[in-house]
């Protein structure tokens, strides 16, 4: 009998869940199955092909040459069957229902734009409730199933809230257009160290955003905090009317540094990653036009991950 014809495809969605996570426990929580589970499809993948397909350090993996070989045929193997799925679904299913998102301030992402744009094209019935609010109440909402997913900053999570990561971010320090720092180009951060600031309402120990505490705390900024917000926007207000130096998303502000509203401040690596994750409640009953935006959405996480692999 041919390999193709007695393969458990199974097998090869469970080594792609190991070979993202490089490493057995997480592709097991990724997967929502037991970690001994794991371990024996990745054997049984082994054997049937014949093949080493990874290497263990320690409580990591890495893969060999025939592992990543095999990583990107399974890679394919998946979309296919995605899209094998998809197709099955769009003749069978009149899918329709709200889904709720709940999510920080200032997400910015236009591959999100795109995939939003092409759900919507495909979906017709599937309605967005999206709301604006504080990372804790994100959690929160999940927590209580009020919500389908969130995105917010990683915090600590309570048991059954899964997360993976959605959008990478780094933060920088800027003025604004009316600040008297404006337009000097030869500034360090020794001279703006007792400048007042404007950040975060989680800008706290402890906090979603509790990097920029770090950071303001080793590098000696000791202005007065004169202004904060949970809200991106309002602090970008905040910080372009002048009331402070402050943090915001490097980004998601491209457009006000062209426009010279904002002028962009040491250091020049940037102050801090503050990366929005993607959670959902593992134990979440979901209707089905749930199902569909959040199964989606994954493949839509799973192709960035892709493209960034191979790139």
């Amino acid at each position: 009998m041919h390999l193709n014809d007695r393969l458990n495809w199974n097998l090869l969605r469970t080594f792609l869940a190991i070979a993202k996570e490089q490493s057995v426990s997480r592709a097991a929580e990724r997967l929502h199955i037991s970690q001994p589970a794991v371990s024996q499809a990745l054997r049984r993948l082994e054997q049937q092909l014949g093949l080493q397909l990874v290497t263990r350090r320690g409580p990591h993996i890495a893969l060999t040459q025939a592992g990543a070989e095999v990583m990107c045929i399974a890679e394919e193997v998946y979309a296919t069957v995605s899209r094998l799925s998809a197709a099955e679904q769009d003749q069978n299913e009149d899918v329709s229902g709200v889904v709720r998102v709940r999510m920080v301030s200032g997400v910015d992402y236009p591959a999100y734009d795109t995939f939003l744009a092409q759900l919507h094209q495909r979906y017709r019935g599937i309605e967005l409730d999206c709301q604006v609010m504080r990372s804790a109440e994100v959690v929160n909402s999940l927590q209580q199933k009020t919500a389908t997913l969130g995105l917010t900053p990683k915090r600590s999570l309570p048991k059954k809230i899964d997360s993976r990561i959605f959008l990478s971010q780094r933060y920088a320090l800027f003025c604004g257009r009316h600040h008297p720092l404006f337009g000097r180009t030869d500034l360090k951060i020794s001279d703006f160290s007792t400048e007042g600031i404007v950040t975060f309402s989680g800008d706290k120990v402890g906090d979603h955003m509790s990097a920029l505490t770090f950071f303001r705390d080793e590098h000696g900024l000791t202005g007065r905090i004169i202004g904060t917000s949970s809200n991106v926007w309002e602090v970008k207000r905040l910080i372009i009317a002048g009331l402070g130096i402050g943090f915001l998303p490097e980004h998601a502000m491209q457009i006000e540094l062209m426009d010279g509203r904002l002028q962009r401040l040491p250091p020049q690596e940037g102050v801090a990653d503050i990366d929005i994750y993607l959670l959902w409640a593992s134990d979440q009953k979901r209707s089905l036009a749930e199902t569909v935006f959040l199964d989606a959405f994954h493949a839509f996480l799973d192709l960035q991950e892709r493209e960034k692999f191979r790139g």
